[in-house]
């Protein structure tokens, strides 16, 4: 028996081997596509993209045709490399080196030989094609942008490189691929599905006709199509209002955390990374590195967030009772907290209310200093303000549907342990916090967040920039509710002191008639370090808002790089911003005006002066310290008007 079940398994095995290699080989005919097969052509059929939608549904990015020279080296023969060069003008070295390229990636496989053929030269090419064997032309789409605003949310498409053929075998050399904004983060929606015919050729290697009379072949499915949160209007307008500034805005409807504006400045035409220049285009925008292009201020930068973070002070010191409405400080230009914390107020008792629409350091410094005196445990303190601080999103990614961002920084007991090696952590040593100077960092979108949670009062959606997919439903993260630690109760008191910013306190020069802004002016300290020293700037402008103060449409968070002060420059531009977006026009002409016109060009010629040490024309200083004092002017002289 033992003698006989040895030859029985073998005899078994054998015939099940043999079963499943005549199922490879002759039955499952899927294994002769998926080989190396001389007599089989795989030809491609590549999808449009979908198309992209603002939420009013206007297009803004569609298709254009594209031809691709494709080459297969092993297929090349006896070609006229001159004639073949000067028809597409391009030198014998490129033809050289491109074929090159080719056999490393594959000699029996298709490569791209030259990308983006325009109608002209694809004309001209397939005309004599035949005369190139082992070249053939491939259709493919590029896309088509109907605006010139919003180049940082749509990305754009460039060919996959090896490290992306590597890792997924969708793609092949000269696919493309979407690279940043929407067009990355939703690759596989936008792309759509290739298809593929399989085509049978003879010994002499023409083609015959479909393989198995095109039973394997598969229709190409066009990608879906993305309707965005942005508002196209609100979009144009806030890059018009940045022109010749740099800086970020970003704006959210806060009932939804959908994102309506998203503004990075400088920018660019998002077409010139379109077609056979994209190339170059890219490698200029990328080798920009004092305007920085391609770097998204508005997700990606991360400032101090100056005295728009009071706000969060204040709202914590009402949760954690150490102040309520009534609870007063007095301020004498200012206070010290072991080191003396100017403020503009003058002097003055001040209350929750005139302490936020006055904005004043010594209000909000006592606060934060009885928030973190509260408890003997002051490392407790601090990761207990930390915590309420990060339930309005700040400190931590928001998670938002954009493949890029900053965390910023709220700093916990953890970092000041390795700072103060240990040591109790006395309020007057990260007093700074208080008022947005400390170690506290935040990018624009999440001060947008915070003041949507504030006009929420106490919560909010994450913030999103795809607001419908075609046949899909949009991720239930997007419209799931985020809750601050703050009790709403206390929200009421802080939005009125909002409110009398406009009526009555730092802003009150941009108020609109007929329109209740809620807002917080800010200014942030800017220095740069180059060389071993230390460079101070023009401060950094920033401005937050909501509006109107009941059941609110829109928040908003500008930021203004070497701006000064938030009324000066992000204040006007929050304004007109929020103005546009709920009333539909403007009705402050002379703001409009103002930012429409103004530069800070000169600032920012500053600091190309320093960082490439440039030796300035005084008089060109002079006339530049003229200007300034006399647009410090008029605008007091507005203010005291007002």
């Amino acid at each position: 028996m033992r003698k006989a079940i040895l030859p029985a398994v073998i005899i078994i095995t054998s015939i099940i081997l043999i079963t499943r290699i005549f199922y490879l080989q002759v039955i499952d005919e899927t294994l002769k596509l998926k080989s190396e097969n001389n007599a089989i052509k795989k030809v491609f059929d590549f999808p449009e993209r979908g198309y992209i939608y603002d939420r009013n549904g206007k297009l803004l990015v569609a298709n254009q045709p594209s031809y691709d020279i494709m080459v297969v080296p092993r297929e090349i023969k006896n070609i006229d490399t001159t004639e073949f060069c000067s028809l597409l003008r391009i030198t014998k070295d490129y033809f050289i080196k491109k074929i090159e390229k080719a056999k490393v990636y594959s000699p029996i496989l298709p490569s791209v030989f030259l990308a983006q053929l325009n109608k002209a030269e694809y004309a001209a090419f397939q005309e004599k094609e035949r005369k190139f064997e082992g070249f053939y032309t491939q259709k493919r789409a590029l896309r088509d942008y109907q605006v010139k605003e919003g180049a940082n949310i749509f990305g754009f498409i460039t060919q996959v490189n090896e490290a992306i053929l590597n890792k997924n075998k969708y793609y092949n050399s000269g696919d493309l691929i979407g690279k940043q904004g929407v067009e990355q983060q939703y690759e596989d929606i936008l792309r759509g599905i290739k298809g593929v015919k399989y085509l049978l050729r003879d010994k002499h290697n023409k083609i015959i006709g479909p393989y198995k009379k095109g039973q394997f072949d598969t229709i190409a499915q066009q990608g879906k199509d993305l309707t965005l949160t942005i508002d196209h209007a609100l979009q144009k307008y806030g890059t018009e209002l940045m022109i010749n500034k740099r800086g970020g805005i970003v704006a959210i409807e806060p009932k939804t955390g959908e994102i309506l504006a998203l503004v990075s400045a400088p920018t660019f035409d998002p077409a010139l990374l379109v077609g056979r220049q994209r190339s170059k285009n890219f490698t200029a925008l990328y080798n920009d590195s004092i305007a920085k292009p391609l770097y998204d201020r508005g997700l990606q930068a991360a400032y101090p967030p100056g005295s728009p973070f009071k706000i969060v002070t204040g709202l914590i010191g009402l949760q954690e009772e150490v102040i309520d409405e009534q609870t007063t400080f007095y301020c004498n230009h200012g206070a010290n907290f072991g080191r003396f914390m100017k403020c503009h107020c003058g002097l003055h008792t001040l209350q929750l209310n005139n302490g936020t629409y006055q904005s004043c350091n010594s209000y909000f410094g006592n606060t934060y200093k009885r928030t973190i005196e509260k408890y003997k445990d002051s490392y407790y303190s601090v990761d207990n303000w930390a915590n309420h601080v990060k339930s309005f999103g700040l400190g931590q990614f928001l998670g938002t549907d954009m493949p890029i961002g900053s965390k910023g920084l709220v700093p916990t007991s953890k970092m000041y342990k390795k700072m103060y090696n240990g040591a109790k952590i006395r309020s007057s040593y990260i007093i700074s916090n208080s008022i947005g100077q400390g170690e506290v960092l935040t990018s624009p979108i999440q001060l947008a967040n915070m003041m949507a949670a504030v006009a929420n009062q106490g919560y909010y959606f994450t913030p999103h920039i795809v607001k419908k997919i075609k046949g899909q439903n949009l991720d239930k993260k997007y419209t799931t509710k985020h809750y601050t630690t703050i009790e709403k109760q206390h929200f009421a008191p802080m939005i009125q002191g909002l409110a009398d910013v406009y009526n009555i306190g730092t802003a009150s020069t941009l108020k609109v008639e007929g329109l209740q802004i809620c807002g917080k002016t800010g200014t942030a300290e800017n220095k740069i370090r180059v060389a071993g020293k230390t460079y101070q700037l023009k401060d950094h402008s920033i401005f937050v808002a909501f509006a109107p103060k009941e059941n609110p449409t829109i928040a908003i968070a500008v930021f203004i790089e070497n701006g000064y002060w938030g009324s000066r420059w992000a204040g006007p531009i929050a304004t007109l911003m929020v103005e546009k977006y709920v009333n539909g026009k403007i009705s402050r002409k002379d703001l409009e005006d103002r930012m429409l016109n103004g530069s800070l060009l000169s600032e920012y010629e500053k600091i190309e002066n320093i960082i490439f040490q440039r030796k300035v024309d005084p008089t060109k200083v002079q006339d530049s310290l003229n200007k300034v004092k006399v647009e410090i002017s008029e605008a007091k002289k507005e203010e005291e008007e007002n």
